[in-house]
């Protein structure tokens, strides 16, 4: 049998931009997508701690080192800049992996820097 379990997670990002007549995605800075095990047009699930806000869309590479955490689209409705959020993505693993798994899951500061991770080598 095979489980649903977190694959990557980027804590407490803080929104920097947003554009509503984009054609949809979170934009999100390249090097905490690679740092967290995130690619491009990955379906991802965000949660918005501002409103409660939980929304589906595809992660699209933005700038490395910017920082940048951008609402697209129909999305940009659901957070404001300054809004922290939650990224996750999610993969199947078998059931025998599920007790040894580790996401990689980065924990934002200021101007989202990384200030802790973990399951990241």
């Amino acid at each position: 049998m095979q489980v649903l379990l977190l694959k990557s997670k980027i804590h407490r990002a803080r929104i920097t931009g947003s554009s509503l007549d984009y054609q949809g995605s979170l934009t999100i800075d390249l090097d905490l997508m690679d740092k967290c095990g995130l690619l491009p047009y990955e379906k991802i699930l965000c949660s918005n701690l501002a409103n409660g806000a939980r929304f589906e869309t595809y992660a699209i590479p933005g700038a490395r080192g910017s920082g940048n955490i951008v609402l697209n689209g129909a999305a940009a409705r659901l957070g404001g800049v300054g809004d922290l959020i939650i990224v996750m993505s999610f993969t199947w693993a078998e059931q025998s992996e599920a007790s040894e798994w580790k996401p990689k899951t980065l924990v934002m500061g200021e101007n989202n820097k990384v200030i802790d991770q973990s399951g990241i080598e």
